[in-house]
């Protein structure tokens, strides 16, 4: 079982501290896990500070993989070399790996998640070629290819249309089952994170100010919180819980 725990870990940007004693229950694999606070909370602070991208006192405790088992895809996807699509995934695939050579075992696995992305098609596109969208879709096929135990990703469904913002998280719901892997994502839409993530944490001025099960930690006093609306949440017709705004609260209040 992998599991990721966060004891009283600090982030900081040179001199400049931007997290303090953040802390977290042992976060297990096997489901999707939400990150989620206002713009400029600290979640990709956060993410940096966990891939070792940050320096800071605490420890991340990972258990079941090591970090050269983590994988983390950033918010920002912009992709600028003079590379197609399956030169990309097979890059990704390579990285920290020694040699060129490709087995047949690593064609099969740049094959397998264009296939389960449903953008084998762009194989021999340029990455300068394509949509925001596709080339979101293609940071998570490089993300994914190597089979990560322990996996960030920073709005990954952020350039997404609509189905295809199901299509992805519906994969890494599948994915995170069928591996055993703690995978994180820091999202915005809230009622995304309550149909598809079983935990949340919830950040906030560079402190961590819940964890836990979803439904739980999604209170309208969080969110009053974090978000300064009012919010509620119902059940449809089909018995799924969903938020509803009811407005914003006055600036002081």
């Amino acid at each position: 079982m992998v599991t990721l725990e966060l004891d009283r870990v600090e982030a900081r940007y040179g001199r400049k501290i931007i997290y303090t004693d953040a802390t977290t229950p042992a976060i297990s694999g096997g489901h999707l896990t939400a990150l989620i606070g206002p713009n400029a909370a600290g979640k990709s602070t956060l993410f940096r500070r966990i891939a070792g991208q940050l320096a800071g006192s605490g420890q991340v405790r990972i258990t079941g993989a090591d970090r050269d088992d983590l994988r983390y895809m950033p918010q920002d996807t912009a992709i600028s070399a003079a590379l197609s699509v399956y030169e990309a995934v097979i890059l990704a695939l390579k990285q920290g790996r020694s040699g060129w050579r490709l087995s047949a075992g690593e064609l099969a696995a740049v094959d397998a998640i264009l296939t389960r992305l449903k953008i084998t098609a762009l194989a021999e596109r340029q990455l300068a070629e394509l949509s925001g969208g596709q080339r979101q879709l293609i940071s998570i096929a490089q993300t994914l290819v190597s089979r990560p135990r322990l996996v960030l990703m920073d709005e990954p469904t952020s350039a997404l249309d609509l189905y295809r913002q199901y299509e992805v998280l519906e994969l890494l719901r599948s994915y995170a089952a069928e591996t055993g892997a703690v995978v994180v994502l820091a999202l915005h839409d809230l009622n995304q994170v309550m149909r598809s993530c079983t935990t949340t944490i919830a950040v906030a001025e560079g402190r961590v100010v819940a964890v836990g099960p979803t439904l739980e930690v999604l209170s309208p006093a969080l969110i009053r919180r974090l978000y300064a609306i009012e919010s509620r949440v119902e059940t449809c017709s089909r018995g799924c819980p969903m938020m509803i705004v009811d407005g914003a609260l006055e600036q002081g209040t």
